[in-house]
Order: C-alpha cells, then sequence, then structure tokens
C-alpha cells in the first residue's frame, strides 16, 4: 500500500512522456502565434483532420427528421468509425516515432496536432486589437465564428466577446490539457481516441442541444474527459489568482452549487470557473453556422453583466497564459518528483 502511494503516477502514466508534452506544447504555441489558425479554424490540427475527412459525411447522415432513434444509431456507426481510425492513427505514430526518433522530433511534432495554442492566442489576441482600435476586423470574426461554430452576424459584439471568452476556457481544457493527460496515461493511441471524440463532438454537438446524431460522441467524450476538465478548471481557478482584477474567492465559488453553471458540452467547470473569476456572464442563445439556433445557459454570477467588451477579453487571455503557464509548471514538478521517486 505504501508503495502505491508513493509511486502513484508510474502506475497510471509514463512521467517519461511529460518533456514530450512540454515541447510539444512550446513548439505549438510558437508556430500558432506565426502562422495563426490554418482556414481560420484554430483547433487542434488532427480537429481539422476528422472534419474533413467526416464533415460532409457526418452532415449527409444528420437528418433532422429522421426518428431520434435512427440519429443515435448513425452517429454510433460514425463514433465506431472514427474511434477505429483515429486509434489505427495513433499506433501509427507511436511507430513512426519509434522508428524515425529524429532525437525525439519526431513525436513532439506529431503530439502538437493534437494541441492548440500559439493560435488560439493569435485569434483572440486579433479580436481583442480590433475591439480595442474600434477597426473592421473581418478577419478577427471569421476565425472566432469558424473555431466556435457559432454565426456572429447573429448577434451583437458583446455576443461576440462572450463567444471569444467561453472559447479560451474550453480550447484549453479540450485543446491541452485533456490529449496531454490521455497521452500521459495511454499515449498516442488513447490521446487520438479522445481527441477524434472531441473533434465530432466539436463538429456535430452543437453544445448537446441538437438532434441524438451527436449523442453517443458527446457521452464517450464526457466518459473521458470529465477529470481532465476538472482539472483545467482547477488550474483557471488558481491563475485567476495571478490576474489583476480577477476574483479569486469568486473563482473558488464557481465549484459550489449548481445554478449558473455551464454544462459540460457547452464549456462545463473550466467555463463556469473562467466567467466566475472574471464576474461576467457568458452564453446564452445563439445561432450554429448551420443556422439552428441554440439556447444555451447563462454562466455566471448573479448580477454579472453580459456586456463584455475588450477589457474582459484582455483579462481571459492574461488567465489563459497564466493557466499554461501554471500546466506546464505542474507538469515539471511532476517529471521531477517521479524523478527523485
Amino acid at each position: 500500500m505504501t508503495n502505491f502511494i508513493t509511486q502513484w503516477h508510474v502506475q497510471i502514466m509514463n512521467v517519461d512522456r511529460i518533456p514530450v508534452i512540454v515541447l510539444a506544447l512550446l513548439l505549438c504555441a510558437v508556430v500558432g502565434m506565426i502562422t495563426g489558425p490554418l482556414a481560420g479554424n484554430a483547433h487542434p490540427f488532427f480537429w481539422r483532420v476528422i472534419d474533413l475527412f467526416f464533415g460532409k459525411l457526418g452532415d449527409r447522415m444528420d437528418r433532422a427528421h429522421r426518428p431520434q432513434a435512427d440519429l443515435m444509431f448513425r452517429g454510433l456507426f460514425l463514433s465506431v468509425l472514427v474511434i477505429i481510425l483515429a486509434t489505427f492513427i495513433g499506433q501509427s505514430f507511436e511507430t513512426f516515432a519509434a522508428q524515425t526518433p529524429a532525437y525525439g522530433i519526431t513525436r513532439i511534432i506529431l503530439l502538437s496536432s493534437l494541441f492548440a495554442a500559439g493560435s488560439i492566442w493569435f485569434v483572440l489576441l486579433k479580436l481583442y486589437f480590433t475591439m480595442e482600435n474600434n477597426t473592421v476586423g473581418q478577419g478577427a470574426f471569421y476565425a472566432i465564428a469558424r473555431t466556435t461554430r457559432i454565426n456572429l452576424a447573429a448577434g451583437d459584439d458583446y455576443g461576440v466577446t462572450r463567444a471569444a471568452v467561453s472559447l479560451s476556457a474550453r480550447s484549453f481544457d479540450k485543446g491541452l490539457v485533456a490529449p496531454a493527460l490521455w497521452y500521459l496515461i495511454g499515449g498516442f493511441p488513447a490521446a487520438c481516441t479522445y481527441v477524434a471524440l472531441t473533434a465530432l463532438s466539436w463538429r456535430f454537438g452543437k453544445n448537446g442541444l441538437g438532434s441524438g446524431f451527436a449523442a453517443v460522441p458527446l457521452v464517450l467524450e464526457r466518459l473521458m474527459g470529465m477529470i481532465p476538465s476538472f482539472f483545467a478548471a482547477l488550474l483557471i481557478t488558481l491563475a485567476a489568482g495571478l490576474t489583476p482584477t480577477a476574483r479569486l474567492h469568486k473563482g473558488i465559488a464557481a465549484w459550489f452549487g449548481h445554478k449558473n453553471r455551464a454544462p459540460y458540452a457547452q464549456g462545463g467547470a473550466p467555463v463556469s470557473a473562467l466567467s466566475w473569476a472574471l464576474n461576467v456572464s457568458v452564453g446564452g442563445a445563439v445561432q450554429d453556422l448551420s443556422g439552428t439556433a441554440l439556447k444555451g445557459e447563462w454562466v455566471g454570477p448573479e448580477g454579472a453583466t453580459a456586456k463584455l467588451d475588450h477589457k474582459h477579453l484582455r483579462r481571459a487571455i492574461y488567465i489563459n497564459v497564466m493557466a499554461h503557464i501554471l500546466f506546464v509548471a505542474v507538469l515539471l514538478a511532476t517529471y521531477m518528483w517521479g524523478g527523485i521517486l
């Protein structure tokens, strides 16, 4: 029992993978900030691959007039197909990285395709400067719309900012923390499987408010992503304590109670932690890119403003960056602890 307590990290994860995660994150951050989002989509490159191969197929299968049971079966079929492919790709990544190590560079590059960091900062900063200077920034709005799959033309500038603030929390959770933890546990096969499910949920889930077509990938993603989501929310809460004008006690309050908290499919604990720390309201009714009206939950403390401007976005970006730094610090501390023990 004592041996398990001192060696728990060895039982559930391979700490030797931590340097790869840190370097992949740094690569993703630098390249993403230089190139920006590809085709306006700031999410991980692997998400775009899933969208490219299965997006149109899923659109043809997801017919609103079909019975709920039929849609769920179609979603199950697509999910199984994608999981099999993702597992195969993950195993191929492992094999290729082992046969062509290139001093570990191969593994770092492959893992960075599962992360999102710099491209998210790029679109958030572009939107921030556009709003601060009150200039016409269609490119900034387009990237936020493509990444969040929200029709921003159907709302106002406040809605754009709310979407961007929510994106900063959700991308940190789904685009970094969760895939990194699954890579620690099961290598590329586990990480690719999780990322593929997340991509399906993003592409067809409509924040959990759509048809039954995405029910299966949403459930499977939640099973794999719940614990990483809480960890991401904890890092966001701690990052709020290092952010000027953010309210740490408000962020802590987000962990208690259920009212005005984000459902898991709408961002869950990370979005709740960020909105409470900033003392703002995010969410609300939006329109999907397909034209579907989605009545999302309002998330944030009572009396918080929903009229978000560039100053709120700046604080959200600051918290996001600090959360990334804290995540790297936790990884390095775990790696050092593993070496000592």
